[in-house]
């Protein structure tokens, strides 16, 4: 049988549960929650609760569960790979046609090469906004029909610290990102209602290629070596250090979990308390 409505145990603690058009089997012994595309989420305890059983009897199939929710959740969906250039609308088609209607949609264009303003024309200036204004805004605005629809979504932007605190060899990527963080601040608000929530990840330093090429910048602008630019970058962070990709995928994916739900048009910075302010 069928569960079309959404169940909702009250406050934010393991015992939440949220059940979307869920398919339920029962043998007499085992009941399964299968869920191809929709949303399950919340304990075994609170499930098993929720249909009068022990813990021991509920098993959830999901691609949302990895083995916590039900003792035997078990991911039994498959990962599509795909290769394609979101800044032109046939890459984005070809992402929608592998994933049509998504529950979590990140966005995640790398940003333009460093420099100053003398060196951006025309050129430069569209392909920046392109790529990380209006290829989000594009993806943003297909999924969101169905997300609505669906009365769930979450959308998590990354974007850059520039947005909050300028970085002068950023300008290209700092522009377009405050174009989207605009666009955010106002839909984000609209969809709220609807169980959507739209974020903006803002990174500061981290461990990445993106940061090996700035180090290499500037240490060809200040005449110094690579390992001088990176002993002066962690001098100047609180943290003494580079974030690391581990903390940073952690962080994206609260904002993409049921407990982030009232976190609404915000802008996360996660620096190591590199820009100094207090809002």
């Amino acid at each position: 049988f069928r569960v079309d409505n959404i169940y909702r145990t009250p406050g934010h603690n393991h015992n939440a549960i949220e059940l979307h058009a869920v398919t339920v089997a029962w043998d007499g012994d085992m009941l399964e929650l299968h869920d191809a595309s929709q949303m399950i989420s919340g304990s075994a305890n609170a499930l098993a609760k929720l249909f009068g059983l022990k813990k021991e009897q509920v098993r959830v199939l999901s691609p949302f569960v990895g083995g916590g929710f039900g003792g035997k959740g078990l991911w039994d969906h498959q990962v599509v790979a795909v290769a394609a250039d979101v800044t032109t609308p046939e890459g984005r088609d070809e992402l929608l046609a592998a994933c049509p209607a998504p529950d979590i949609l990140v966005n995640n264009a790398g940003g333009p090469p460093p420099g100053m303003w003398h060196d951006w024309g025309e050129t430069e200036w569209q392909g920046a906004i392109r790529a990380n204004m209006l290829s989000p805004i594009h993806l943003i605005t297909a999924v969101l029909p169905g997300m609505i629809e669906r009365k769930w979504g979450r959308i998590v932007n990354i974007t850059s610290g520039s947005v909050k605190s300028p970085i002068p060899e950023l300008g290209l990527s700092g522009a377009a990102r405050c174009g989207l963080t605009g666009f955010v601040a106002g839909t984000s608000r609209q969809v709220a209602r609807h169980g959507v929530t739209i974020n903006n990840l803002l990174p500061g330093q981290h461990e990445t290629a993106r940061i090996e090429s700035l180090m290499n910048n500037t240490a060809r602008n200040k005449g110094i070596s690579v390992e001088e630019a990176r002993a002066q970058a962690y001098e100047a962070n609180p943290a003494g250090r580079f974030g690391t990709t581990e903390e940073f995928g952690a962080t994206c994916a609260f904002l993409c979990s049921a407990y982030a739900g009232y976190i609404v048009g915000q802008n996360i910075l996660l620096d190591g308390g590199a820009i100094s302010a207090s809002f």
